[in-house]
């Protein structure tokens, strides 16, 4: 009997702990981070598609978004569809592109992220208040903000900043690209 109770006991602390386990994870998927899993190329060789993605939702409520930054958003255009794209341009500023380089307010962007310039001109366009403009590091095969009917992504459908790709390989994101190692040159 006494056997029996211990059993019991134990039994009812593992479901207690497995249980607060399950409820912590679940609140920390909905409101700390969530995971995404890249489905198209238009961030290669950033990311690559079929990656997974750890995202951080909280990564915006103590700093603004920086250009750079890669993020997970709702689709302006559907507002369901989660796209994963890099912020070009800020509040206020103007984005064009010409002769094959992204421009802000006038100055070309320094883009050590991507392999290739843009293969056609686009704008200029204004960003407006709490707004982004997104495009993709693939330039020539990327669905952005050059493209879409709602050019810009706004503040409060940001779902957060990709920090790490854990899958097929771990890379920290915020370093991807600002330190890839070029090709050696023959």
């Amino acid at each position: 009997m006494k056997d029996q109770k211990k059993i019991i006991s134990e039994l009812l602390d593992w479901t207690k702990t497995i249980i607060i386990a399950l409820a912590v994870g679940f609140a920390a998927s909905k409101v700390l981070i969530t995971s995404a899993q890249v489905p198209t190329g238009s961030m290669e060789d950033t990311v690559m598609a079929g990656s997974r993605l750890l995202i951080n939702r909280v990564a915006y409520a103590v700093s603004e978004p920086k250009r750079g930054d890669i993020i997970a958003f709702y689709f302006p255009d559907d507002e369901e569809t989660v796209y994963l794209k890099r912020i070009i341009a800020l509040p206020g500023e103007t984005v064009e592109g010409r002769d094959g380089k992204v421009c802000v307010d006038g100055e070309p962007l320094e883009e050590d992220y991507i392999t290739e310039k843009i293969d056609s001109d686009f704008g200029p366009f204004y960003v407006p208040s709490d707004m982004y403009f997104m495009m993709g590091d693939n330039r020539n095969d990327s669905w952005d903000s050059r493209f879409w009917e709602h050019k810009f992504v706004a503040k409060k459908k940001i779902i957060g900043k990709a920090e790490l790709e854990y899958f097929p390989k771990i890379k920290l994101l915020f370093q991807a690209g600002l330190t890839r190692p070029r090709p050696e040159e023959p």
